[in-house]
């Protein structure tokens, strides 16, 4: 299994600002934010075409998404994904006393894999109830 070593940075985008309009429910807001854009050469060195799915890990967690083709190319060893909760398992959750998050320049892996995308409940459901459970 090929795995690229890359600089992870987030950010909006008007896909994601209208996918919220159906609802963060909706399968448009997940179409829009459960994706990860990687530049053209990484996609070759990676062996995946636009749609395949591909695992993102960082020292703070992992996440599958659906891969998109960057036009924003070139940009070797940089992928882009969305602001969401699909993004966020991947953050540092300390904000260093700002409030906010890193969000851009996040070291992080990314490989081809079969695993589905989980929809927003069941990413919620796997990634956080026991915490809320055990928290009160």
């Amino acid at each position: 299994m090929v795995m690229l070593k890359v600089s992870l940075i987030t950010g909006r985008t008007v896909d994601q600002g209208c996918g919220k309009e159906y609802g963060k429910l909706s399968e448009e807001y997940l179409r829009s934010v459960a994706i990860c854009e990687i530049d053209p050469n990484d996609m070759k060195r990676l062996k995946i075409r636009e749609g395949d799915n591909v695992k993102v890990s960082t020292s703070f967690g992992s996440v599958t998404l659906k891969v998109k083709k960057s036009i924003r190319a070139p940009h070797s060893g940089v992928i882009f994904i969305p602001y969401g909760p699909w993004a966020n398992l991947l953050m540092n959750p300390k904000t260093d006393g700002t409030g906010m998050p890193s969000l851009k320049g996040i070291e992080a892996t990314i490989e081809p894999t079969e695993e589905k995308i989980l929809e927003l409940q069941e990413l919620l459901l796997q990634n956080y109830s026991d915490k809320k459970l055990r928290s009160g």
